[in-house]
């Protein structure tokens, strides 16, 4: 890969990865409701669970839906219900260190499995595979893949930092609750594409 197609990619990397979105709106209230480092987790599964998937676009699992677009379908109705499930939990999280209620933050495995139903993330693989990979071989892939660790990880931590820094701000029940609920709404805002 040349420098000038690495800084190409770096840069729509970066961009996909920053803008909001459901794992950036999720990993927000994560550092709101639960502080940095309970939602490291979290943050890992996002990034290594992206990358991961990126590469397996890369390589060709793209083609399977190409073949198969009931697939295709499939997957934007369990997305659809896996991320209003989503939006109701963040909705409903309760104060930092209320027992009970709280709820806990995503794991690594959660994380890393909400990339398959994320239809940002899909759009995001999906794009980067198609413009910045003449071939499918595994070499593309692998830079493909390490340069979405590489700006996961500015990404989530960016992101999870925002959140810990509204904590500050929401250490009234009714700012907290106004604050979930507005996340919940973006979330589910999110979807409007894949609605539509």
């Amino acid at each position: 890969m040349t420098v000038d197609l690495f800084l190409a990619l770096f840069t729509y990397a970066f961009v996909g990865t920053m803008t909001p979105g459901p794992n950036n709106l999720m990993l927000m209230a994560s550092g709101a409701n639960f502080g940095f480092r309970r939602t490291i987790p979290h943050m890992l599964g996002v990034g290594l669970g992206f990358s991961f998937m990126v590469f397996l676009v890369a390589i060709g699992l793209a083609q399977i839906f190409e073949t198969f677009p009931l697939l295709n379908r499939i997957l934007q109705v369990v997305s659809i219900g896996y991320l209003l499930w989503l939006a109701w939990k963040i909705a409903h999280a309760g104060a930092p260190g209320e027992s009970g209620k709280a709820g806990q933050p995503l794991t690594f495995l959660q994380a890393a499995g909400f990339q398959w139903v994320n239809p940002k993330a899909w759009a995001m693989a999906l794009g980067a595979a198609t413009l910045y990979m003449a071939q499918y071989d595994l070499i593309g892939a692998l830079w493909l893949a390490g340069t979405y660790v590489l700006v996961s990880c500015i990404s989530t931590t960016s992101w999870t930092v925002v959140g810990l820094q509204i904590r500050r701000v929401l250490t009234n029940p009714r700012r907290l609750k106004i604050f979930n609920w507005t996340m919940a709404g973006l979330l589910v805002l999110s979807l409007t594409p894949v609605i539509l």
